[in-house]
């Protein structure tokens, strides 16, 4: 490997470590806002920092105090000069993975059966329209014995492109009583699907269609004859 790859490689690992530390922070920071991801944008003058979050008035803060604080704190634990943090929106947050792992985790440590968390965000997540969803919650679930749990509703592509176009997933983790439980959450985005996937509940509905269509040209073929 040559110099210059190896400065290519160096100066590759030290961004994505960046990165990922900036998240943490941000995740940590914004937890109570519903924190769904960052993106960094670099400029002559400055770094971007575009953090996508449920609530944006619990990040912004009255007149603007909190983002202001949060950005002082950014500057001073990682040194990105002029660094500016963007609070967008996110629109439909029962479709960001990260957003609902964290609520899982939430709810379940104000006490509610994890089991109806899961349940409870299937639902809200499939009505929200995904393709379809997959929770997992791992740990001592109900006794000393670590196992896991699998909650699903429609279809989540497993592997291949279409897996890593369509599927949006997400891993936390939340401290209980009995010890740790891990959560992850994958969901189907049936707008990320490429044009050639169709579902199979889409299929049915379309030869339920065709069937209607079907019965009804043969009735009216019966009452013509019958004229």
């Amino acid at each position: 490997m040559s110099v210059q790859q190896r400065t290519m490689v160096k100066s590759i690992l030290t961004s994505n470590m960046s990165y990922a530390d900036l998240d943490e922070f941000f995740e940590k920071e914004l937890r109570d806002a519903g924190y769904g991801g960052l993106e960094v944008q670099k400029s002559p003058v400055g770094t971007t920092l575009k953090v996508y979050v449920a609530r944006p008035g619990l990040a912004i803060g009255r007149r603007g105090t909190g983002i202001k604080d949060l950005t002082d704190k950014v500057v001073a634990r990682f040194g990105l000069p002029n660094a500016q943090i963007a609070v967008t929106e996110v629109e439909r947050p029962e479709l960001n993975a990260r957003i609902m792992a964290a609520r899982i985790a939430q709810i379940v440590s104000r006490g509610t059966a994890f089991r109806r968390a899961a349940q409870w965000t299937v639902n809200n997540i499939m009505n929200a329209g995904a393709a379809g969803v997959e929770i997992s919650v791992a740990g001592k679930l109900r006794s000393d014995r670590s196992h896991g749990e699998k909650y699903r509703a429609g279809v989540v592509p497993k592997s291949g492109d279409t897996a890593d176009r369509s599927v949006d997933q997400a891993t936390t983790d939340v401290l209980m009583k009995l010890g740790l439980y891990g959560i992850k959450v994958k969901i189907a985005l049936r707008d990320a699907l490429p044009p050639d996937f169709q579902l199979r509940e889409d299929i049915k509905e379309e030869n339920k269609e065709e069937n209607k269509e079907d019965a009804t040209t043969q009735a009216e073929g019966t009452q013509d004859s019958g004229h």
